[in-house]
This record gives C-alpha cells, structure tokens and sequence, in this order.
C-alpha cells in the first residue's frame, strides 16, 4: 500500500468522488449524483455542512473516498453516508483506512456510535462482509426499502470508551 495518502478533500476532488463512485458499478445514476452533490456541498461549506469528506490518494491521483457526518438530532450518532475505493484500487486496504481515518474523526468529535447503511442485494455481500470484518454489527433489516427485492441493511458500531457493546438487532414485520 506504498505511496496511499489520505487527506480532506479539496474541491477538486469532486470529479473524481463522481468517477470513482459510478465507476465501481454499485451505485444507481442517482446514487452518484447524490455523491457528487455532497462532495459539492461539502467543498463549498466545509464542516458547516455537516460533511466530512477524506480521499485516498496514490500518486497525486484519487483511489478512493469516505464520506460521513454527525446525525442529525442525535448525540454523538455519526452516519457513514458514502465510502468508494477504484475498482482497480480494491484490496490494497484502502478502505480499510478510510473507515479507521472517519472513526477516529468520529471518536475525536465526541462521537460514539457509527451507523452505515447498504442494500441487501447479492451485488453487496462483499461489502456487508466488509463491515463486519471491521467489527459492526447488523441492528436492522428493512425488506424493500430501496426497491421491491433491495432492503435496507444497517450496521452499527460503538466507539463508546470501553470497547464494542452489543446491539440489539432487529426486523422489520410488514
């Protein structure tokens, strides 16, 4: 993983969050859309918006992003709302890196439980592994949410002093 740098994003960045968003081919033309325009919010306004926003860099050029934030109403609850590594970056422990980059953020920021969501499509069993190889948990599943066939799966983890406790899990009935 010689030459991987992380750094916040700056506003040249925001192309290349786009690229590599649709270039990894999990994400809707919306979806990346979205990234785009959180990139952009966050450029423009900085922590103000309510975005952090760090790059992987190898050779000056951009392999990967994680983007997060506080939630909203919440006391010390952070969303990871985006994280994307280059497809021909992937399993060089990138990722890795950027989500220990944003937990210790988190941690800095008085923050003590993460929450990452994704879709239970086949498509995404490498990345729902993925977070639980980094210690989250499963707390719920909600059939159908995305679309008919593609539910919403979210994973948490307690960064809370005193390790990872357990969480409470659930489905939902409808």
């Amino acid at each position: 993983m010689a030459g991987i740098m992380l750094r916040p994003m700056r506003a040249d960045d925001v192309e290349e969050i786009a690229r590599i968003s649709k270039a990894t081919g999990f994400f809707y033309p919306e979806e990346v859309e979205m990234a785009r325009e959180l990139a952009l919010e966050a450029a423009a306004a900085g922590d103000a918006s309510g975005y952090h926003v760090h790059v992987a860099t190898q050779d000056q050029k951009a392999a990967g992003y994680v983007c997060f934030g506080p939630t909203p109403l919440t006391r010390g609850t952070w969303d990871i709302y985006w994280i994307a590594v280059d497809p021909q970056q992937q399993r060089q422990g990138i990722g890795n890196r950027l989500m220990s980059l944003a937990e210790e953020e988190i941690r800095s920021r008085a923050g003590r439980l993460v929450l990452v969501e994704t879709s239970s499509r086949e498509l995404y069993e490498p990345t729902r592994e993925f977070y639980k190889r980094l210690g989250y948990q499963e707390v719920s599943y909600i059939p159908d949410f995305y679309d008919v066939g593609d539910s919403r799966v979210t994973f948490a983890k307690n960064l809370s002093e005193g390790g990872v406790h357990t969480i409470r899990s659930w489905t939902a009935q409808l």
